[in-house]
């Protein structure tokens, strides 16, 4: 296998083409050219490198071209010198807004069924992996066959794919919508809709609820209405954080209230995403793989309450919303 590799040598960024293969055994990697230090050269080098090379590069060509083009738009971003951020390093700031900088200037210019084509793709991925994060066992091959094809997977209940059919039409509604402006209404909204053929219990709870697993006690029923008022308020004069920061802090205070008695975590999810949108960022996934990183990193925030703002207890979430955004980001619409 070959790929780029860049080696930063006292601040300055030098690029090879570099083979990794195994040899008696065991894992060998060999630098094969050096590709300068200019990435907007590297592909003309690519052309002029011997025969055998072309080759391998040709084998790993979407990898190679994936790294090249993020690393144009780092580029890009990185002339901009970005301000410090207490809540997100600077090599996470310029991952982030090298994302907003191509979604804003090349997915939103390329034509509507070239935009369509990708925002299927995301909203399938996503609506998996929102929805396995709280258990739903349909794979993704099956949600692509649901949502592409309309044909409804086998031995699986109405309840996973009403939650799976929900979240598509919503993430598209969302999508769609000039709101800008979190309420009441349109929380109530997002959930019920959420909710639609899952569960009637929707609106604010009038009960207590133990949230299993958890290491947080949730908003006492008397109180959900009045912490609701006070987030959303937090949210107004709040809003100066970066987006990727605001969306991350939102959604664990969200999710220590637990407004609702089922679907929070759904919900509080499609929630930071209407937060990145109207902010004109990408949306995001976090990734079912990521489960355990994600309830732990959402976990040592809980000592907070709902008006910090911390960066030491919210730095592993914020890291973790960072990391999963760029990667949702440059794996579906590069």
């Amino acid at each position: 296998m070959v790929y780029i590799y860049k080696k930063t040598i006292g601040g300055k960024e030098y690029y090879y083409l570099r083979a990794s293969l195994t040899k008696n055994g065991k894992q060998v990697t060999k630098d094969l050219a050096y590709l300068g230090s200019d990435p907007s050269k590297i592909k003309d080098k690519l052309t002029k490198l011997p025969q055998i090379h072309q080759k391998n590069v040709r084998k790993t060509y979407k990898t190679i071209h994936k790294f090249l083009e993020i690393n144009y738009y780092l580029g890009k971003i990185k002339e901009k010198k970005l301000k410090k951020n207490d809540y997100l390093s600077k090599s996470q700031l310029e991952q982030i807004e090298a994302c907003k900088f191509h979604w804003n200037t090349i997915f939103k210019k390329l034509d509507i069924n070239s935009q369509d084509e990708l925002l299927n793709d995301f909203a399938i991925n996503f609506a998996y992996n929102t929805t396995s994060l709280e258990g739903n066992t349909i794979t993704l091959k099956e949600v692509e066959h649901l949502f592409i094809e309309k044909k409804t997977p086998k031995d699986r209940s109405l309840r996973e794919i009403y939650d799976l059919q929900n979240t598509i039409g919503i993430f598209f509604n969302i999508i769609d919508s000039r709101s800008k402006k979190l309420s009441h209404r349109l929380i109530q909204k997002i959930h019920s809709d959420l909710m639609e053929n899952i569960d009637v219990r929707t609106g604010y709870r009038n009960k207590d609820i133990r949230v299993t697993k958890s290491r947080f006690s949730s908003s006492p029923f008397q109180y959900v209405k009045a912490d609701m008022d006070l987030l959303l308020d937090w949210f107004e004069s709040h809003k100066k954080l970066h987006p990727i920061v605001l969306a991350s802090l939102f959604h664990h205070k969200f999710e220590k209230i637990y407004p609702f008695f089922d679907g929070n975590g759904r919900t509080g999810r499609m929630l930071a995403n209407i937060i990145l949108l109207m902010n004109k960022y990408p949306p995001l996934i976090i990734s079912k793989k990521m489960r355990t990183t994600y309830l732990n990193a959402l976990s040592y925030a809980d000592k907070t309450d709902l008006n910090s703002i911390s960066s030491k207890e919210y730095l592993k979430l914020t890291n973790f919303i960072a990391k999963e955004f760029s990667e949702t980001y440059w794996n579906i619409f590069l």
